[in-house]
């Protein structure tokens, strides 16, 4: 019981310091390119990374071995690249609109896991999914112009990018260690950034230099805390304490950046992080029936 309650503590934890993340990473993005942005903050993780698994069993030798190579490269690039265009959306789309459509990444994962993986999804799941696009596009708010703010695409093609790197993450985790996965986001993800970051390279101005380190810091705390929290919890437990993120994020944007919460943003992102919340259950439920089937 106490390693329960010390695991949700290290959730809320990182959900807090995430969403302190995203409101720095608001505050650069406004300023300065994302692109340069993701790069300074991927040289921290990538260093943090490589530190992290080092001192695990084996070593770096140990963390870079990998049955699959491509696939593991591939969700670092993709993640990296998220992020970028997560830093973009945020300084365009708002940083409380843009969390809220990308709450509905655990649908967007369900939906994608059918074909990527070849998963069944029964007619409760697939409400869920429903009602959840439903969340979505109440969020967007399209009319007979079209979506009032073309920049909220942004974070529904960051959303789809996201539950494609977490299905990624399912496969590579059936033959992969999870350090070899750390490994992989942290380093790949320090590359992809490197090869297109000096490009837009900035001169951080005044305070900008605090904030920047700041980013870091968080980033590396954050992974740290999330990692502590998965090895005393099912993923079913930490996810919806993630959704308070949700929370933080329409404050920071209110109270930092004067943003606006419109009825349809509550009403959507209600109904998107109640999908989601079922959507989770729901998988928990069947993974643990299962081995009860099985045993029959």
């Amino acid at each position: 019981m106490k390693s329960k309650a010390h695991g949700y503590l290290f959730a809320l934890a990182a959900t807090t310091i995430f969403s302190l993340q995203d409101a720095v990473s608001k505050h650069l993005g406004d300023h300065y390119p994302p692109i340069f942005v993701t790069m300074i903050r991927y040289w921290a993780f990538g260093a943090f990374c490589i530190l992290l698994v080092s001192r695990k069993r084996g070593g770096l030798r140990a963390a870079a071995h990998t049955k699959r190579p491509v696939l593991q490269i591939v969700r670092g690039v993709l993640l990296a690249v998220e992020i970028m265009l997560v830093i973009t959306a945020f300084a365009h789309a708002g940083l409380a609109q843009s969390t809220a459509v990308l709450s509905a990444t655990p649908i967007v994962v369900t939906l994608l896991s059918i074909p990527l993986l070849g998963e069944r999804v029964g007619w409760r799941r697939w409400s869920a999914i429903i009602v959840g696009l439903v969340g979505v596009l109440l969020i967007l708010k399209p009319d007979a112009s079209g979506f009032l703010d073309p920049w909220l695409l942004l974070p529904v093609v960051c959303a789809v990018m996201y539950a494609i790197y977490l299905i990624a993450t399912r496969l590579v985790s059936r033959t992969d260690a999870p350090a070899t996965s750390f490994f992989y986001i942290g380093v790949a993800g320090a590359v992809t950034a490197t090869l297109v970051g000096p490009f837009f390279w900035a001169d951080l101005e005044g305070w900008d230099r605090a904030w920047m380190g700041l980013l870091c810091i968080t980033g590396m705390t954050g992974h740290y805390l999330v990692i502590r929290a998965y090895e005393l919890l099912d993923a079913s437990a930490v996810q919806p304490i993630s959704y308070l993120g949700l929370v933080y994020a329409s404050f920071f944007g209110v109270m930092l950046y004067g943003e606006t919460l419109t009825w349809n943003v509550v009403a959507g992102s209600v109904i998107v992080v109640g999908a989601g919340i079922f959507t989770f259950w729901r998988e928990y439920v069947l993974r643990h029936q299962a081995p009860v089937q099985a045993a029959r």
